[in-house]
């Protein structure tokens, strides 16, 4: 069992915060300027930008806070509705494009961000069945001691 006062995001679970960081601040940014800027050019996939990038905001900060059962419950949550959003999205860009006549962060299947809106979530359902709250990982047996009659 970790010690309390040792942080459960260590490796690559760090990273995927990292990732889910940059992808909100990358996705909160670009909804921001197309809402300002053009929204009437096309309203539908411009609000599924922002409520994209108000998802991976949640999914980093639940993500950070996640040994709680709460948040890990939360990002359980934010991560499965991004897996769909960039699925449906992604999907309905690909036969529809009048209704995505500029790209966004799911249109296409986050072409425009290299697909990583597409592998981060099935990467964050892994990292967060794999790392379970109160999930110890299985510590080797401790080794035996033989005790001498001497």
């Amino acid at each position: 069992m970790a010690p309390a006062n040792r942080p459960r995001i260590t490796g690559l679970g760090r990273v995927l915060v990292a990732v889910y960081a940059v992808l909100a601040l990358a996705a909160t940014g670009r909804s921001l300027v197309q809402i300002v800027e053009r929204f009437d050019a096309a309203p539908l996939a411009f609000t599924l930008s922002a409520i994209s990038a108000a998802v991976y905001i949640l999914a980093t900060a639940a993500l950070v806070f996640s040994h709680s059962r709460f948040w890990y419950a939360v990002a359980w949550i934010a991560i499965v509705f991004e897996m769909i959003g960039v699925l449906v999205v992604g999907s309905v860009s690909l036969f529809r494009h009048d209704l995505f006549p500029e790209e966004t962060v799911w249109s296409w299947f986050g072409s425009g961000y290299v697909f990583v809106p597409l592998i981060l979530p099935f990467v964050g359902v892994w990292w967060l069945y794999t790392h379970r709250p109160g999930h110890a990982a299985a510590a080797p047996a401790p080794a035996r001691v033989e005790r001498s009659v001497w």
